[in-house]
């Protein structure tokens, strides 16, 4: 029955293209596109890096909020890895005395919204955080200052002005270094993430100090370092390292410098915790990811504990500080916030529907918490009230996670889609999580590709780390409900729009699955090479850029004929606009490995809404 009312759909759709009443698109438009309204909002941003969720997505977000991103050149904030060209500067990391100098600029400028990495200010980026064990920073004057005093000096002039409002976002290090940048290794990052990953003695109370979260990065206690040790040798010496000689003490020295730059970092952020707890701080917000993490008691969780007690609330008690699950999506959650405190947003009720039965685990290995505290913190942050109630709650939130069962995964993803179509025949407005980690294959995007309207969702995320994705998901749906309940009504911000929601689709759909798994396989077997870095050893990037673009213009077809036919949400029925046309171009590798991309996004003009025939919608 279902493929005959399929037949009969494609004949009437044929007959309504033959009669002119058919298919309507419009032709995308080249991009970058004009400046947007001179009314928008200017926020001052030092990235954290130059990945794309870092740049070129919160771009995107903050356009679709009617604010226009300021940034510094990309030289300032890029990483190298190793063996990839330096920045001007002379090395991998970014120009801190520059980006400091940038800032002051800004300042004087008269700009009063900031959103600023401190690990890009003090670190010269996330990857460099992780290892540095630098003292001082370069000012601008000439002068080497310790990093906690250009810190100081720094918030100092914002605090001047009382109009300013400034997010600081930070993390808690991550159990490991980087491999593949300063030298790091594989085998040194398997082994110092074991290191870290161990169970540390709990400090609490009185305990609860600086000096003694460094003592237990050791773990002295109950730990038989000798033999970790021996054994760390012994597999380094297996996978032909050279452990003769004084190569034997080695390992030594790489994890004793690892845990200077975690001490360095935890002290820089105590400080900037103790910068903002003093009066005349007030506007500042300060938010903190945990990077990359484990389930277990390791080192990390008496950091946290550490941070957590330094967070501020208002008189009435309400957060002005967050430590939360996800680094990559600070930027995300920091515009959204910024928005719903500017506009007074006053919150909601949200239904959270999970698919998959494992929602009371960790949603990968690098978390340390279950998906349900994971969402329901995020659901804090943007004042959002968990409801019981589908048919009461404001929003809805679908999370498929990865499968208890094997053999059940298509009844999850199933389940999934039939409470997603009531939810458009209801006008329900939709956040799409697939925190399935990978699980499904193809098979779930494939499925949602053909029987949803991709275009419809408020946001969609799932291409990076769980946690990562779910302050993604919630970040940019969240903050789109708002702007639409505010009545804002801008053409900028709308193809901005367009332009998030089809940028983590098109990339979960076709790039991670499908495109990336045939390049993973082609770089390693035809290159040669490391699809971690492309520099190392050196590889054909035009071959492999070739292979990209036919690749992506194979893959992204029936996803953008979807996004094409989709109509956007809007809080009342009738008042939706349909998607007009939408082409990409200009794909490229940001750091030269085959982990993530960029691309452009050109975008028609909107256009009528489009109609539903017999189960399908109609340009």
């Amino acid at each position: 029955m279902k493929n005959k009312t399929r037949l009969w759909a494609a004949l009437l759709a044929c007959a309504l293209f033959l009669t002119g009443c058919g298919p309507r698109t419009t032709e995308p438009e080249p991009y970058p596109e004009p400046a947007g309204s001179e009314t928008a909002k200017t926020v001052a941003y030092v990235p954290l890096d130059d990945r794309p969720d870092n740049v070129e997505r919160v771009v995107y977000l903050a356009e679709s909020l009617g604010y226009a991103l300021r940034m510094p050149d990309r030289d300032l904030y890029r990483t190298a890895l190793d063996g990839q060209p330096l920045n001007s500067n002379g090395t991998q990391y970014g120009d801190m005395g520059r980006l400091y100098a940038w800032v002051l600029e800004q300042e004087a400028a008269g700009c009063d919204r900031y959103i600023l990495s401190l690990d890009q200010l003090l670190s010269g980026g996330l990857v460099n955080s992780r290892c540095t064990t630098a003292e001082t920073v370069a000012m601008p004057d000439g002068r080497e200052a310790p990093a906690a005093q250009a810190l100081e000096e720094l918030l100092a002039v914002l605090a001047e002005d009382l109009d300013n409002v400034v997010w600081l976002l930070d993390s808690v290090m991550r159990l490991a270094p980087t491999v593949g940048y300063a030298g790091g290794t594989l085998e040194e990052y398997n082994w110092i993430r074991d290191f870290g990953a161990g169970a540390r003695e709990t400090l609490a109370e009185d305990a609860l100090t600086l000096e003694n979260v460094f003592e237990s990065y050791w773990r002295t206690d109950g730990w038989d370092w000798e033999k970790f040790y021996d054994d760390v040798v012994n597999k380094l010496g297996e996978a032909g390292v050279d452990i003769s000689g004084e190569n034997y003490y080695r390992p030594f020295g790489v994890l004793a410098a690892n845990l200077d730059a975690r001490e360095r970092k935890l002290r820089l952020s105590d400080q900037a915790q103790r910068i903002i707890a003093r009066p005349g701080h007030e506007n500042f917000r300060l938010m903190i990811g945990i990077d990359d993490s484990s389930l277990e008691d390791c080192i990390q969780k008496n950091e946290i504990a550490y941070l957590r007690q330094g967070l501020r609330t208002d008189r009435a008690g309400n957060p002005l500080d967050w430590l939360l699950a996800g680094v990559d999506d600070l930027a995300f959650k920091a515009v959204a916030r910024m928005y719903l405190d500017e506009t007074g947003w006053w919150g909601g009720t949200a239904a959270v529907q999970y698919y998959g039965g494992t929602e009371n685990d960790p949603a990968c290995d690098y978390d340390f918490q279950p998906l349900t505290t994971v969402v329901a913190e995020h659901l804090d942050l943007f004042g959002l009230t968990e409801s019981g109630n589908p048919l009461a709650a404001g929003l809805q939130v679908l999370v498929l996670t990865q499968p208890a069962e094997e053999e059940s995964k298509s009844a999850y993803y199933e389940a999934l889609l039939r409470d997603l179509r009531e939810c458009r025949e209801r006008n329900r407005p939709v956040i799409l999580i697939d925190a399935g980690n990978g699980r499904y294959g193809t098979a779930f995007h494939e499925k949602l590709t053909k029987e949803a309207e991709l275009g419809w969702l408020l946001s969609y995320a799932g291409f990076l780390d769980m946690a990562i994705v779910t302050g993604t998901a919630l970040s940019h749906g969240v903050a789109r409900y708002a702007y639409l309940q505010s009545g804002e009504e801008s053409e900028t911000a709308e193809r901005a729009f367009a332009r998030t929601l089809a940028d983590s689709v098109l990339k979960d759909f076709c790039y991670k699955n499908v495109v990336r798994n045939d390049l993973l396989a082609y770089i390693r077997n035809d290159l040669s090479g490391d699809p971690n870095n492309f520099w190392v050893p050196e590889i054909d990037r035009e071959s492999l850029q070739d292979r990209l673009e036919r690749g992506m213009e194979s893959a992204v077809g029936d996803v953008v004929k979807n996004l094409r036919r989709s109509n956007f949400f809007a809080l009342e029925p009738g008042g939706e606009r349909g998607w007009g046309g939408v082409a990409l171009e200009n794909y490229r590798f940001p750091w030269d490995r085959a982990f993530e991309i960029g691309m452009d996004i050109r975008l028609g003009a909107f256009t009528e809404p489009h109609e539903k025939i017999l189960g399908i919608y109609y340009q």
